[in-house]
């Protein structure tokens, strides 16, 4: 396998909505509450929406800026390059990075739509999520069919609402959906609860992956107030880790044994560990705790059921014998400070030179195209889907680092 000649599609990518996103798609009686997105008066951007005001950390979309300007500050939309929010420049920048197709989860929204679970007018907050999800898909996924895998937020609040979501988001052409890692740390049931049921069950029958993402909890792990932020970043996979315990020993998928689970950014290198763990504990626990997992094992549940994402992890795909390796997708994470774009590709070949093609082509794209139900070869053929093929369609697009924190507006405030 040549650099060239991978076909690379990412399960984790990121955009910055446009200020357009609610325009024309809500109920008249609640166009005046949608999200409003301003410019504040340090010339930094935000969205409202009744009391929370969300900034735009710049960390959130570094690609084409230096390291420099990277940071927790917030920033405003001149320093951001287009592609973070312009879907037409996002195809391009696809394009020079060689990617064929990107799932992308959302931001001021929070990567679980809970910006919507705060708000106390629940019939309000449907709509919004419904409206939020509309634009998703017939916008940003569908401009330009067979380049995103659509993903839509959940109404977290009521598990039979969330439902219908589901079915309704199905039926146009979404089967991936972003849940919360840890719904408790949000104030909600637990996954061991009955409670989710109708959402689990919608998601099955459907075929729709349910992705939780690292920080989907919207709680930052961390030992001590005084911790440097390094600590934090060091500490994210383990958000995956405990909700994939959860997952296993809440019997999920005894219950409903076709629903998917992405543990979206979460990495792989841990999860040989972490399955052996689980199989010599439930070993010396199940005799007396009660546990009883229908005589399958921990790891067994699962390999069958997870899907585990990766963006660099050499480590992960060293022990690729050690995971099931048709539920081992790639990411790219533009445009957050993990990614490697627009040296995506020659990123991760780095390591996976030394696996099969057979390997690299479940890993880069068949994976993602068999779970989330994704065909962009109905779009464009495996020829003009290659590495190689798509940067030839952007021989002169600009990806060189620039410095923009002097273009950020005086003060002005505008809706």
């Amino acid at each position: 396998m040549r650099t060239e000649d991978l076909i690379l599609v990412s399960t984790d990518d990121h955009v910055i909505e446009p200020t357009h996103l609610f325009e024309g798609r809500l109920p008249k009686k609640y166009a005046d509450a949608a999200p409003r997105f301003i410019t504040r008066e340090d010339g930094t951007m935000a969205w409202v929406y009744g009391d929370a005001v969300v900034l735009n950390p710049a960390v959130q979309a570094v690609v084409g800026r230096p390291k420099s300007e990277w940071g927790m500050d917030p920033v405003c939309r001149e320093e951001m390059r287009p592609g973070v929010y312009d879907i037409h420049a996002r195809v391009k920048d696809m394009d020079v990075n060689g990617m064929l197709g990107s799932m992308c989860f959302p931001s001021f929204v929070r990567f679980s739509g809970a910006l919507f679970l705060e708000n106390g007018d629940r019939d309000q907050s449907a709509a919004m999520v419904r409206a939020y999800n509309d634009w998703h898909i017939d916008e940003w996924a569908g401009t330009y069919p067979g380049r995103f895998i659509p993903l839509a937020i959940p109404i977290l609040w009521d598990p039979v609402l969330a439902a219908e979501e589901i079915r309704r988001v199905a039926k146009k052409g979404c089967h991936a959906v972003t849940f919360t890692s840890n719904p408790y740390d949000l104030g909600l049931p637990s996954i061991y609860q009955d409670h989710w049921d109708p959402f689990w069950r919608a998601c099955e029958e459907e075929g729709t992956v349910v992705c939780m993402h690292i920080g989907s909890n919207s709680k930052a792990p961390t030992t001590s107030p005084d911790a440097p932020v390094e600590l934090i970043y060091s500490l994210s996979p383990i958000g995956s880790f405990e909700a994939a315990a959860d997952l296993v020993w809440s019997k999920l998928f005894i219950k409903f044994p076709r629903l998917r689970v992405a543990l979206s950014e979460g990495g792989i290198g841990w999860v040989p560990y972490f399955l052996e763990r689980l199989d010599y504990l439930y070993n010396h626990t199940q005799h007396w705790s009660g546990m009883d997992l229908g005589g399958r094992l921990p790891s067994e549940l699962f390999n069958s059921n997870v899907i585990t994402c990766f963006i660099d992890d050499e480590v992960g795909v060293d022990n690729l014998h050690r995971l099931n390796i048709d539920n081992v997708t790639w990411e790219c994470d533009y445009p957050h400070s993990d990614t490697m774009w627009p040296n995506s590709p020659e990123g991760a070949m780095r390591y996976m030179n030394r696996i099969s093609d057979e390997t690299i082509n479940k890993i880069t794209h068949l994976n993602a195209m068999k779970h989330f139900q994704y065909d962009p070869f109905a779009h464009i053929s495996r020829e003009q889907a290659t590495v190689g093929a798509l940067r030839s369609r952007v021989p002169d697009w600009d990806t060189s680092v620039v410095p923009t924190a002097h273009m950020r507006p005086d003060a002005t405030v505008g809706a």
